[in-house]
Order: structure tokens, then C-alpha cells, then sequence
């Protein structure tokens, strides 16, 4: 009894669609950081931030995934002392 309740639960994680993360990268400096991923679904970020005095960071980046349409959806983006500001594609 105890074999087919792991098997089923074998199989259920088999045949579940659940994103894995294929890429992942962490950088992180006194004045800077950088970090990125991407899933097996198709989504990925991309951050990247440098210090530009004190108080302000400057950062720029993306995220990109599919959405439940099945179109892709694109978003850059920067953030500095004026704010976030988004560009949104979509395909």
C-alpha cells in the first residue's frame, strides 16, 4: 500500500506544470547590484542598479512572461529619483 501512495504521488509531481528555475544570477556591491531569471514557463527579469549618491539609486530593468491569452507581455522599466516609470509591450 505504502508503494502506490508514493508512486501516485511520483506520478502527480511528473505530470504537474510547475515552473522550474533554469537561470538565476546574484551580484551584489557596495555601489551596484545586478540579479536575473528565468523560469521553464518563459518568464525571466532582469534588474541592474548603481548608486548614484546617498540617496538615490538608479535602476533599470524587464520582466517578460506569458499571459493566460497565451501572448507575451514585456515590461522595462526605469526607477530614479523621478520615479518608476513602465513601458509595457505586449505581442
Amino acid at each position: 500500500m505504502k508503494f502506490v501512495i508514493v508512486f501516485a504521488c511520483f506520478l502527480a509531481l511528473a505530470f504537474a506544470d510547475v515552473p522550474v528555475t533554469v537561470k538565476e544570477v546574484n551580484e551584489v556591491n557596495p555601489d551596484s547590484f545586478k540579479y536575473e531569471w528565468a523560469t521553464s514557463d518563459g518568464s525571466n527579469v532582469q534588474q541592474d542598479g548603481v548608486l548614484k549618491d546617498e540617496h538615490t539609486i538608479l535602476v533599470k530593468g524587464s520582466y517578460e512572461y506569458v499571459s493566460k491569452e497565451g501572448k507575451v507581455v514585456k515590461v522595462t522599466y526605469t526607477a530614479d529619483e523621478n520615479g518608476y516609470k513602465p513601458v509595457i509591450i505586449q505581442q
